[in-house]
């Protein structure tokens, strides 16, 4: 879940959006909306932007960690800038050749002419923002976080198999509830609650050992909802589509299926994993659990 109340939208994390096909075909579309062959030029010189010579990227401010760093998105540090400057690279700019746009999260994704040829800020794609907008394919999938306060008795865990005797706490009726159930598979039922909140209440007055929230979700209760928090790791929930973010652009931009084919060679190429891992793994402190 990302984006989804005032409370995330000023957190570490962001959740909603979607994508919609700018093409005339729509039966050949890409997950984000894209036709997965672009049909016009992509040459540089040819891009219709909203100031000539520049990219224009859009984000909210302020941009939080791991997404950006020390809330400056041009510095090319975090997981979003760096996406970012990647897809800028393909699509032949250079990093003097970008500028920033601040757009508030709720903005991005509402009807209308944009001022950024394309936004990043944790957006999910989702079929009721394609009525609004258009979206590249997906350039990150969201995965599970266990979340446990330090020096607990799970904190150190490593393995997924070192979660099965922990008593996890999650919210009722979320992707996060049957992760739980299909991928830790712990030996007693989870205890599930009706609204997050609650879980995460539970886990500070230590009636359970962890919560399992998506990622975004986890780096945002760990800064600033649970205090002597970590996030023990991250893991992929399996059997259901995954929420995934897109780069957002104007409902029809001529941009789109360019900046789709950017983010789709940067998967080909195992560019975008080795961001994720970097950024998202590495010095965000959320290790990959098997």
């Amino acid at each position: 879940m990302r984006r989804t109340s005032k409370l995330l939208a000023f957190g570490v994390l962001a959740l909603a959006a979607a994508a919609c096909a700018p093409a005339n075909d729509t039966s050949t579309a890409s997950p984000g909306g894209a036709s997965p062959a672009a049909s016009a030029t992509c040459a540089k010189d040819q891009l219709p932007l909203t100031t000539p010579g520049k990219l224009t990227i859009g984000t909210d401010k302020p941009a939080f960690e791991p997404w950006f760093k020390n809330d400056d998105p041009s510095n090319g540090q975090g997981f979003e800038s760096a996406v970012a400057y990647a897809v800028a690279q393909k699509l032949g700019f250079t990093k003097d050749e970008v500028t920033w746009a601040v757009v508030p999260f709720d903005s991005s994704f509402a009807p209308g002419p944009k001022k950024f040829d394309f936004d990043v800020n944790q957006i999910s794609i989702s079929p009721e923002r394609q009525k609004a907008v258009d979206f590249s394919q997906g350039y990150y999938a969201v995965k599970q976080a266990v979340v446990a306060l330090d020096g607990s008795k799970f904190a150190g865990a490593t393995t997924l198999a070192e979660l099965k005797d922990a008593k996890i706490g999650v919210q009722a009726g979320t992707t996060s509830l049957q992760a739980v159930q299909r991928v830790i598979q712990p030996t007693s039922d989870p205890s599930v609650y009706n609204q997050q909140i609650d879980a995460i209440s539970a886990l500070k007055n230590k009636q359970i050992d962890a919560i399992v929230v998506d990622l975004p979700t986890g780096f945002y209760v760990t800064a600033a909802q649970v205090e002597n928090s970590k996030i023990v790791g991250q893991f992929a929930a399996t059997g259901e589509t995954p929420e995934e973010f897109g780069l957002l652009l104007q409902k029809g931009s001529g941009l789109t299926s360019c900046v789709d084919k950017a983010v789709g060679d940067l998967k080909a190429s195992g560019e975008l994993a080795t961001i994720e891992t970097q950024w998202l793994t590495g010095s965000a402190g959320a290790p990959e659990l098997k």
